[in-house]
């Protein structure tokens, strides 16, 4: 690279740390956290439940349906597997049913969910699945109910790796808003794309990254600690 590729690299990252260029993606980082927020509330309660149902109605789980959780687990299969690109395209109809507009920040929230919600759900599955089946088998022999079990023994045990897998769902979901901008949505994601991509301004595209690299880094601080204070308490670290 010579000297002028340089000079406008170093121009196109100072610009990136100006107060002119920030101002533009502050409120982006609003809408970001505003769709993270609400994503994050809708994949925690759906996934989790859908997680534990999964696996509570599995042939050798305490409550066996094989008919409901073959068809749960072929829709949840079926959503991992599609792209968030096509899901976002496919429920934006959807969304203007519901709350009438198919556009912004609020529309694309039942994308995101629809996305994240499967991906949680069996990762609130599989973390579930490494406690002990000793443990649950030895509250069942001492005549607790299967809800005691499911919610006495079962998740308190699971809770640290439910954090991380958490900690994992919200991440997706913070990386989804970025692509949902694309389509409308608002957000960090709009921003680069708009501005950053579409009219060649570095220094917004390097900002708006900067934006979604702290969020995701305080996320998994945050869930990394939460996790390991748990352990500590139970002394297993």
């Amino acid at each position: 690279m010579n000297a002028a590729g340089l000079a406008k690299l170093a121009g196109t990252i100072q610009s990136a740390f100006s107060a002119a260029t920030w101002d533009m993606v502050w409120s982006s980082i609003g809408q970001t956290l505003y769709m993270t927020a609400l994503t994050t509330i809708l994949t925690g309660i759906c996934g989790l439940i859908l997680g534990v149902s999964l696996l509570i109605t599995d042939r050798d789980g305490l409550c066996p349906m094989p008919v409901f959780n073959a068809v749960a687990g072929g829709i949840v299969n079926a959503l991992r597997s599609m792209p968030s690109v096509i899901i976002i395209i496919l429920t934006l109809p959807l969304s203007r049913l519901i709350i009438g507009v198919s556009y912004g920040p609020r529309a694309c929230i039942i994308a995101l969910a629809v996305t994240c919600i499967p991906m949680f759900a069996r990762l609130v599955e599989s973390s579930i699945l490494e406690v002990p089946k000793g443990k649950a088998e030895a509250a069942a022999a001492m005549g607790a109910k299967k809800r005691d079990i499911v919610f006495k023994v079962l998740l308190p045990e699971a809770l640290p790796n439910l954090i991380r897998s958490f900690t994992i769902a919200v991440i997706a979901i913070i990386s989804t808003t970025a692509l949902a901008g694309s389509f409308g949505a608002g957000g960090l994601g709009d921003v680069a794309v708009r501005y950053g991509y579409n009219r060649f301004r570095g220094d917004v595209l390097i900002a708006a990254a900067l934006a979604l690299i702290i969020m995701v880094n305080l996320v998994q601080f945050a869930g990394a600690g939460a996790s390991k204070a748990i352990l500590k308490r139970r002394h297993l670290l």
